[in-house]
């Protein structure tokens, strides 16, 4: 899978995509990344990439030339489309980092993970021309309820958990489908040696070999985790009979 990201601060990249798993992964030529400089992409002494705001106002606004510039010349899209439509010449998601896009979850993630070539553009100052928006862009996206210096975070965010769904990126081939969230579901609890550390035990069952036994503990585990911490998930996700019961059993405590 490759990603493209544009950014005003390429020196952000390097340091997180050269370390543990994503390392890996780009070694092993499982994912590809691209980081450009949309300053490349200006054509004044300054490398202008940012204005004042028509209508007045406080901040800087990111000028549309270098942004519709840098991704028309590396994703090869056609600058020459009718007004009004967008530029894009395939099917790769152009995707903008911005705190009113649609808030980023595993569904997305995992969304994503089907396509084999995506664009993350990071926003800077203020904000960016509305035309990047509306002609340029295919989709927007948040991580969440606030506001940053820009989006350079939340573009390592994406790639980080779209890049650990792909196929042999993870050690363990299963380790994904466990994960909190990947089941609509809070991951169940884990241990390791000692099984025994300060005179706190790891659970017996967890020892026995069991392994019927110890799948239904860890499902229990993540609902019981579910319902304490994100009761909300659980009017999402599809439960079993057994589930249910159990669901219940938690409600008659509670009350």
């Amino acid at each position: 899978m490759q990603f493209d990201v544009f950014t005003l601060l390429p020196e952000v990249f390097p340091s997180y995509l050269e370390t543990s798993i994503i390392k890996r992964a780009r070694e092993r030529d499982l994912i590809h990344v691209r980081v450009h400089n949309i300053r490349d992409y200006t054509h004044d002494k300054h490398h202008t990439t940012d204005d004042t705001p028509y209508g007045g106002g406080g901040g800087m606004v990111m000028k549309p030339e270098p942004v519709f510039e840098a991704l028309e010349t590396v994703l090869g899209l056609n600058p020459d489309s009718p007004t009004g439509t967008s530029p894009t010449a395939s099917n790769i998601p152009i995707i903008l980092l911005t705190p009113q896009g649609r808030v980023f979850n595993q569904s997305i993630a995992q969304e994503f993970s089907q396509h084999p070539h995506i664009a993350l553009v990071c926003g800077r100052y203020e904000g960016i021309d509305e035309r990047i928006r509306e002609h340029l862009v295919t989709d927007e996206i948040s991580i969440g309820d606030y506001v940053l210096t820009g989006g350079e975070l939340p573009a390592l965010i994406l790639i980080d958990a779209i890049a650990r769904l792909l196929p042999d990126v993870l050690g363990d081939p299963t380790g994904a489908q466990d994960d909190s969230h990947a089941t609509g579901l809070l991951e169940y609890p884990h241990y390791t040696r000692p099984p025994e550390f300060r005179g706190w035990k790891t659970p017996d069952i967890l020892l026995t070999g069991d392994h019927a036994k110890i799948d239904r503990w860890r499902r229990e585990q993540s609902l019981l985790r579910t319902f304490n911490k994100r009761p909300d998930m659980l009017e999402k996700v599809e439960l079993n009979k057994q589930d249910r019961k159990f669901i219940e059993s938690l409600k008659s405590k509670v009350e």
